[in-house]
């Protein structure tokens, strides 16, 4: 009775130690296996078995993690002070070396992106950081993405989120705009009047190469304002319009006489 009892127990415990050892990752998981403290690989995901206390798994997320960067303190290379957030997006594409070759590795890639983000934007001037965060997004990548490279890491993309000016910046800043859109529109007002000028004087030489032209447009003018004002006007009418005129009276009363 001993002997079936004990046989029992010994039974019951090996279908608890493999109980125990049946691990099951998904398919973003993988398992970094140390036996006896030595990195032995890196399992799953599915089925296999970890031996109690000989063997020791430690699981690393493999999805792609977005990380905020918190709002750091930045001086650009004009002295202007501004605080500036970002976010980064990275995932591990090699576990056994995200758990081997930094110690937390999340914490580590949060403190080197913002590092990276005061080092890089504080080389700047203010109207790079304001017109230029594409470039700047893929300057800070490049970076991340060669450090981290050591540990299994690939940095995918890193987005400035915004960048905060203090209310005395903000409003030189609206009066530059300001004073930039008064700017273009001299410019453009002065660019047409040359335009204008140019085309004024171009007409004023083909009518003086052509006198009946000239008479042509005295009399549209002369047709304009009597079609838009109904009171009596008195127009002055050179002599230079009315001389052919005379000229054809003589001909004909020469003809007559």
């Amino acid at each position: 009775m001993m002997l079936i009892n004990f046989g029992f127990v010994i039974v019951v415990l090996l279908a608890l130690l493999v109980f125990v050892s049946i691990k099951i990752l998904p398919e973003y998981e993988r398992g970094v296996m140390f036996t006896l403290g030595r990195m032995t690989g890196v399992k799953g995901p599915g089925l296999f078995l970890v031996i109690p206390i000989l063997q020791k798994m430690v699981k690393v997320d493999m999805r792609t993690v977005v990380m905020d960067v918190p709002p750091q303190d930045v001086i650009s290379r004009d002295n202007v002070s501004v605080r500036v957030n970002a976010v980064v997006y990275f995932r591990v594409i090699n576990a056994d070396k995200a758990i081997v070759e930094v110690e937390h590795f999340y914490d580590a890639v949060s403190q080197l992106a913002q590092t990276t983000l005061r080092s890089v934007l504080g080389k700047h001037e203010l109207d790079d950081m304001l017109a230029e965060r594409d470039k700047l997004n893929i300057d800070i990548q490049a970076i991340l993405d060669r450090h981290t490279d050591a540990w299994g890491i690939k940095v995918a993309n890193v987005e400035i989120k915004q960048v905060d000016l203090d209310e005395s910046m903000t409003r030189a800043i609206a009066r530059q705009a300001e004073a930039e859109r008064a700017r273009r529109a001299k410019v453009i007002n002065a660019e047409g009047e040359m335009q204008a000028a140019e085309n004024l004087r171009g007409a004023a030489e083909q009518l003086a190469r052509e006198p009946q032209a000239l008479q042509l447009r005295y009399l549209q003018t002369l047709v304009d304002i009597a079609g838009e004002n109904n009171s009596t006007i008195v127009f002055p009418l050179p002599m230079d319009l009315i001389e052919p005129l005379m000229d054809v009276a003589r001909t004909v009363k020469d003809k007559d006489g």
